[in-house]
């Protein structure tokens, strides 16, 4: 079965509705709510996604989309392993930073959301991961077990995309995902290079 694209005006209202999920978050709020407050009809949502939880699953699969293929065009430009997990962890952090702790805590809450979470930290893992072995490859990083690091990473992204880590330190996601990008490369650094 192939998935129809979406028109422009089901394009626009995902748009709305990211930007509300971002400001407000979603778990508090009925499809009633939504449609009210995007001056459309309940069955327009619903041309969307036939119930609530699906379409708080589409709109936040929607977020990390848009989010990943910025990151991506970022990291495209990096001239080498270690610019590359600055761009990827940097732009990690700008990305959430447009979100408020309510929608971090509304995505942690909602099983489908908390799954589309889960599985985009799994991805940024893999990134960083593959990342680290380019670089040890090209000597920049000292060897180390790549799938490890990027497994702890991944635990510290899904702290930060959480809400927790931020929270515990007092700091921004952008402040976290920093930070973060500072340890992973102190920790790799073989010494040829500096940030």
């Amino acid at each position: 079965m192939t998935r129809r694209a979406p028109t422009a005006r089901q394009a626009a209202l995902l748009e709305e509705l990211l930007d509300l999920f971002l400001r407000e978050g979603f778990a508090e709020s009925t499809l009633d709510d939504f449609a009210a407050r995007l001056h459309c009809s309940k069955s327009t949502l619903y041309a969307l996604a036939p119930s609530k939880e699906q379409l708080a699953r589409k709109v936040v699969g929607h977020f990390f989309r848009g989010a990943t293929e910025r990151i991506e065009k970022d990291v495209a430009e990096a001239r080498d392993a270690r610019d590359r997990v600055v761009r990827y962890l940097v732009g990690a952090g700008a990305e959430m930073s447009r979100a408020t702790a309510k929608f971090v805590a509304d995505v942690a809450a909602f099983p489908s959301t908390r799954r589309v979470y889960e599985r985009n930290a799994q991805a940024a893992a893999a990134r960083i991961r593959a990342f680290i072995q380019e670089g040890v490859a090209e000597g920049l990083f000292r060897d180390v077990h790549a799938r490890l690091v990027g497994e702890m990473v991944g635990w510290l992204i899904e702290g930060i995309q959480t809400g927790v880590l931020g929270a515990r330190a007092e700091v921004s996601d952008a402040e976290a995902f920093a930070a973060l990008a500072d340890l992973v490369l102190g920790g790799l650094d073989s010494g040829r290079s500096s940030l």
